[in-house]
């Protein structure tokens, strides 16, 4: 796919915590699979010959400053203003005013929160577009909202009413959001980068790997569970704490601390994490609830077999590049059998990289997000360059 510059929309990517991922100097500030989608399908539109823009959060980078030919336009300091009162300043006006020093004809945000309101309020003032893209199952139903406060709830409500157009991950998403919300939307295929070195089973020094934010629906204590069941194999954590969740942040740590087949290393740079999955022999998954997870295309692009309780459209089931469970003893008997065996392992790890190489060329992943987008402006049509 290349753009026409002449017809040929300019996007923005509406993300305060991208940063984190589009720089790797500013790694330290975490993201997570929300902030990794939209930075990779910025590079690839950007790559592609889009203007491509986003609004960040202010840490520090000079205003305008680009990474791989995107745009960045600093919204406020996460820690700026006075409690209460920042919510609209200098929170609301400062992402108003860097939305409008973009300059976008299409704004395309992810996660349910206030933040989508306010992209859509702002759109609708100034007669742009707005592209919302579902981030985890639970942005779905309003019972299972990730949302703290009921002002952020009614305005994630308003701006779901009101986005051009919604993005869902996989066709449970867009089923959910019809029923739950009365809103169409359309399936794409979550992004991938290229993947690393794929070592060989004697190759990896890690047992078992888990990757997330801990918080109580990624439920880390059954990893820790499952390390006091196999102390033989070498467990390595990663990841920080998340607001209101502080307290259980503490628990993982003390317990995993206290273990010595754990190794926790807190939370990490998005970019730092890559070589983790390339040491690892298995990924362990425990969360309840979730989009299409990052970490399992992560792992797989590494030939590194997944066991997780969440098999999102039964790939791990259909394609056999791991073992969905369902309980804590299938989990700790499919660590064990991938982990030791190097012949399970390698048919696994085998599936894992053809699954990734036939499917995730980025033209063609690209293609259906060029597609929806194309059909807000009709003024654009993308041409297409093998």
């Amino acid at each position: 796919m290349t753009a026409d510059p002449q017809s040929a929309p300019r996007i923005c990517f509406v993300g305060l915590a991208n940063l984190a991922v589009l720089a790797r100097e500013y790694g330290k500030h975490g993201a997570g699979g929300a902030q990794l989608q939209q930075t990779l399908l910025a590079k690839a539109l950007a790559r592609a010959g889009l203007e491509v823009s986003m609004v960040v959060a202010d840490y520090g980078q000079s205003d305008g400053a680009a990474w791989d030919g995107i745009k960045t336009y600093k919204a406020y300091r996460p820690a700026a203003g006075i409690p209460l009162l920042r919510f609209v300043h200098p929170r609301w006006t400062a992402l108003w005013s860097a939305m409008k020093r973009a300059g976008a004809d299409i704004y395309y945000t992810s996660c349910a929160g206030a933040l989508l309101g306010q992209v859509v309020m702002f759109a609708r003032l100034h007669r742009r577009k707005v592209v919302f893209r579902i981030a985890s199952n639970s942005d779905c139903d309003p019972a299972s909202l990730l949302i703290r406060f009921w002002r952020d709830k009614r305005l994630y409500r308003y701006g779901l009413e009101r986005a051009d157009l919604i993005l869902a991950q996989t066709p449970q998403q867009q089923q959910a959001l019809l029923r739950n919300f009365g809103r169409d939307s359309r399936v794409v295929a979550s992004l991938a980068e290229a993947g690393g070195r794929r070592r060989g089973f004697h190759e990896r020094d890690i047992g078992v790997l888990w990757v997330g934010n801990i918080r109580p629906l990624k439920r880390p204590q059954l990893l820790l569970d499952a390390a006091c069941r196999l102390p033989d194999i070498q467990f390595h954590m990663i990841g920080g704490p998340m607001p209101g969740a502080d307290h259980l942040f503490e628990e993982v740590c003390a317990t995993a601390r206290a273990l010595p087949n754990v190794h926790f290393h807190g939370p990490l740079p998005y970019h730092e994490t890559c070589e983790f999955y390339e040491r690892a022999r298995v990924l362990a998954g425990t969360s309840e609830m979730e989009g299409f997870p990052n970490t399992y295309l992560q792992a797989w692009a590494r030939g590194t077999p997944v066991v997780a309780f969440l098999d999102p459209e039964q790939l791990l089931t259909r394609n056999a590049m791991g073992r969905a469970v369902a309980s804590l003893e299938g989990m700790c008997a499919a660590i064990a059998a991938l982990s030791r065996d190097p012949h399970a392992w390698q048919a696994a790890s085998l599936r894992s990289r053809q699954y990734m190489d036939t499917r995730f060329n980025e033209t063609r992943m690209v293609a259906p997000y060029v597609a929806a987008l194309a059909g807000m402006l009709e003024s654009w049509q993308p041409s297409s360059q093998n």
